[in-house]
């Protein structure tokens, strides 16, 4: 399936403003939003939506985070998640 960036930059926004402030999101869930529940629709949605991460993340427009800790958006591996910078998740 391909998807255009805008409607998968579109599903990582919407699902940040849904879960609220000081939460993630991870990037199954962006490729789900768009792609719908079965693997061969999400899955290969998974690297355009780590690219379009990647480069909000340079905009300063999001946070990619590995074991709760931002990460250099040119060098991380593994599971991460997203959030809106200025949302750090440490409140109470």
């Amino acid at each position: 399936m391909t998807a255009e960036p805008d409607a998968l930059e579109a599903a990582i926004f919407d699902l940040l403003a849904e879960t609220g402030p000081g939460r993630t999101i991870s990037a199954m869930d962006a490729a789900r939003r768009v792609g719908g529940d079965h693997p061969d629709g999400w899955g290969p949605l998974m690297q355009p939506i780590r690219r379009i991460a990647v480069q909000l993340m340079k905009d300063g427009r999001l946070v990619i985070l590995r074991k709760g800790k931002p990460v250099d958006p040119d060098d991380f591996r593994g599971v991460y998640r997203l959030r809106l910078p200025g949302d750090d998740g440490d409140r109470g």
